[in-house]
Parts: structure tokens; C-alpha cells; sequence
């Protein structure tokens, strides 16, 4: 009568041992749009880039922790939308999402 039980590990990105494929690929997705966000918003003439991949990036990330089952998950979803906010906000302080392509 032995129980199987998850693998105590104590680690605290220790996943359940299932596969969450929509929610790795959340979780990916909005980690390479943080960086993205957050690199391109660095430089004044990629405001267009920053301030685009930095909102998708909140909502797949704010999605993804909707969605999300394991503490890896939510860790590394976290470090994507605070990377995908900060790329946004600089994006959207030095031109917007239509800055010069709409308006003026």
C-alpha cells in the first residue's frame, strides 16, 4: 500500500512531476518578450519594439500566472512581467505605441 508521493526535494522551484506544457510555454513566451522589452528599451528609436513586446509580454505573463500550478511557474512568469513592464513603461515614456505613425 504504498503511496506514491512527490519527489521532497525542497527545492523551491520543485515541480509536481506532470507535464504543463500550455503553462511552460506561457512561462517561456513571456520571459524572451521581457527581455525583449526590456533590451530594446534601452535605445530611444525602438520605443515601437519596447513598448509592443512589453504589453504582450504583461498579458501572456498575467495569463500565465492566471493558469499557473508549480512555484517554477510563478517565479520565473514574475521575472518576465516585471521585465515586460519596466520595457513597456520606457516604451511607452519615449514614444508610445504609435508614436510618430499615428497622429502629429
Amino acid at each position: 500500500m504504498a503511496q506514491s508521493q512527490p519527489n521532497p526535494t525542497g527545492s523551491l522551484l520543485a515541480t509536481d512531476g506532470k507535464p504543463h506544457p500550455l503553462q511552460d510555454t506561457l512561462m517561456v513566451v513571456t520571459l524572451v518578450l521581457g527581455v525583449v522589452a526590456f533590451v530594446t528599451a534601452q535605445f530611444d528609436n525602438l520605443h515601437l519594439l519596447s513598448s509592443w513586446s512589453g504589453l504582450i509580454g504583461i498579458l501572456t505573463g498575467a495569463y500565465g500566472q492566471f493558469i499557473s500550478v508549480t512555484t517554477r511557474e510563478r517565479f520565473l512568469l514574475v521575472i518576465g512581467l516585471g521585465a515586460s513592464a519596466v520595457g513597456f513603461f520606457l516604451g511607452m515614456a519615449r514614444g508610445g505605441l504609435f508614436g510618430g505613425l499615428i497622429g502629429y
